[in-house]
């Protein structure tokens, strides 16, 4: 809900940004920014996209962050390969995976508050010059009190990364934001979309293999034999274990952290686990597509933000 353009704050190439202008008369674009002011603004960590500032011009609503120079880590995965050929390598895939779920275990366990990002997938990671990956796009993001319940009933997301509990009630969580999570870390290790038009479903096809023995079956083709065995079996039961249909059963980003750097066991997955035909159901025919933010509009303003005049920028491509 917005276009995003490079600019400048000066002459200088190192003070390069990235300006998310919202789209213009909506509603649901000024909710996002709002929120993205909130949960965004006084967040610090190096797994996260830095918010820089923000400015409102006349009708125009913008956000200005760091510019990432690689992209998003979807076009890593996807466009970038077959423009050029050139295939986001292994140690790459495993080092992001480990990245992003640092970012998330701050959201919802190491800052002052709670963080549910809600719509955590490809597109919203971007990657910077050192191959850091960063998480952005809080526009869905809900803030909450540690010890309290999030009370939203309004399904957020997009098809494919949403936990089966969403459709049921509505309500988002740290839980589904690890289900988001275990569908990326799928998703990285094979170089698969998780849906597609017919009856597939990423975690399904995974646990398959894994069934058959065969887990390995699911790594990227285009690596060829250029990944580690041992960290891509790791990876994709770890991805299976945090798409577990039952919210209470996914691991909390703490100990899916600490399988991913090895220091502690992953505990084995049976083959009575998986999807049930209900659990199936509700993942793939209750949803849209990307359903809209329930998010009310507020005045809130993060003190840590610095208020930048529209004639600050200079209009990038």
């Amino acid at each position: 809900f917005g276009t995003v353009f490079r600019g400048s704050i000066s002459t200088s190439s190192s003070d390069q940004i990235a300006v998310k202008k919202v789209t213009p008369n909506s509603m649901q674009g000024v909710r996002e920014f709002v929120a993205e002011i909130e949960s965004l603004g006084r967040l610090r960590h190096k797994n996260l996209v830095n918010l820089q500032g923000w400015c409102k011009h006349k009708n125009d609503l913008l956000l200005i962050y760091d510019y990432i120079p690689n992209g998003s880590l979807d076009s890593l995965l996807y466009s970038k390969p077959r423009r050029s050929g050139a295939v986001l390598s292994w140690n790459a895939r495993f080092q992001i995976a480990k990245g992003i779920a640092s970012g998330l275990l701050y959201l919802h366990e190491e800052w002052e508050q709670i963080v549910i990002h809600r719509d955590v997938k490809p597109s919203n990671v971007l990657i910077d010059g050192d191959m850091n990956p960063r998480l952005g796009d809080f526009g869905l993001a809900r803030l909450y009190e540690r010890g309290s319940q999030s009370h939203t009933t309004v399904v957020v997301g997009t098809i494919g990364y949403m936990a089966p509990e969403l459709t049921r009630n509505g309500n988002s969580s740290s839980a589904s934001d690890v289900f988001a999570f275990g569908v990326l870390l799928l998703e990285i290790v094979s170089g698969r979309k998780p849906t597609d038009a017919g009856s597939f479903f990423l975690a399904d096809w995974v646990m398959e293999l894994h069934v058959s023995g065969e887990i390995l079956g699911a790594v990227d083709p285009r690596l060829g034999s250029g990944y580690d065995g041992g960290e891509a079996g790791l990876a994709l039961a770890v991805g299976l274990l945090c798409c577990h249909p039952r919210p209470a059963s996914r691991p909390p980003m703490r100990t899916v952290l600490r399988y991913l750097n090895g220091d502690e066991d992953v505990p084995e997955i049976n083959e009575n686990w998986g999807y049930s035909d209900s659990s199936r159901r509700d993942s793939r025919t209750n949803f849209g597509g990307y359903v809209s933010s329930d998010r009310a509009s507020s005045s809130y303003t993060s003190s840590s933000l610095t208020r930048i005049s529209s004639s600050s920028f200079i209009s990038g491509r």
